[in-house]
């Protein structure tokens, strides 16, 4: 049930990070986006503002800390996509 519920706060999160970076893509790109900006977010960015990750609890300073996580995912990947 918990991935359940996560899945679906990273789908939530991945379609508010690409509607902000104005990036289309499809719902199934937008969780895997958000997912691995939460993942990386929790490694690097959670530390550093003393803020649990989204595997904690679903709280709002987490979900902004995901949200940033995935904003700067579709950065990088974004970047990538251009490079080529």
């Amino acid at each position: 049930m918990n991935i359940l519920i996560y899945l679906l706060a990273a789908a939530v999160i991945g379609w508010v990070a690409t509607e902000i970076m104005r990036d289309r893509q499809s719902l199934l790109i937008n969780i895997v986006l958000a997912v691995l900006g939460a993942f990386l977010a929790g490694y690097f960015i959670s530390p550093l503002l003393n803020i649990g990750t989204i595997n904690d609890a679903i709280t709002l300073p987490t979900m902004l800390v995901t949200l940033l996580g995935a904003v700067l995912v579709i950065i990088i990947v974004r970047a990538i996509r251009r490079r080529r």
